[in-house]
């Protein structure tokens, strides 16, 4: 059974690998601003296994908060974080102030993952994360752009971003992927 973990393991490490472009340094070395207006340096994040999610509130997608906070409570102590970045830049799905978007998260669906500050996750005003994640792990025929909210990037512990998923994969269809990483710490 170990050596079936390991297999796949690697399988999933090749996946990111062939849809790897440039590199740009490592996921450690970017920072984000909280959506309490905290800047944090990724570093803090060493040693565990992060999903980093594209989010907004008014989107069809928007129920998959309750799958990521769930995968979260699952594996939170087992070393996964998750990190929400909101984006207003898919028909305008994110349009409440940070205040409104963390209170809308925390009511509705209980999140307690941390969030971010609203930003670009396209165009000239991309994140400057997004921009390496985007090179890291692209998407359908190679394409960078993300094409809709609740886009996720699996960063394995050692900061390599290993697989880029779809708005429309559900949280509980990463379960498998994350929990072969966290095994493996």
């Amino acid at each position: 059974m170990h050596m079936i973990k390991i297999i796949l393991m690697l399988l999933l490490t090749c996946i990111g690998t062939v849809q790897a472009g440039d590199k740009m340094g490592t996921f450690y070395a970017y920072k984000a601003i909280d959506i309490k207006g905290v800047e944090h340096a990724m570093s803090e994040y060493k040693g565990k296994v992060v999903l980093v999610v594209n989010v907004a509130s008014k989107c069809g997608f928007t129920p998959q908060y309750e799958g990521l906070q769930k995968l979260y409570e699952k594996y939170e102590k087992k070393g996964l974080v998750i990190l929400g970045f909101p984006s207003n830049q898919f028909k305008e799905q994110e349009p409440g102030t940070n205040a409104e978007i963390q209170n809308f998260c925390k009511v509705n669906y209980g999140v307690t993952f941390p969030l971010f500050e609203k930003i670009d996750v396209n165009g000239e005003n991309t994140h400057p994360l997004y921009t390496f994640l985007k090179k890291e792990a692209t998407g359908f025929l190679g394409s960078e752009g993300i094409k809709w909210n609740f886009t996720k990037f699996l960063v394995d512990a050692k900061g390599n971003v290993l697989k880029r998923y779809g708005s429309s994969t559900k949280p509980k269809s990463i379960d498998k992927d994350i929990a072969l990483l966290l095994d493996m710490l």
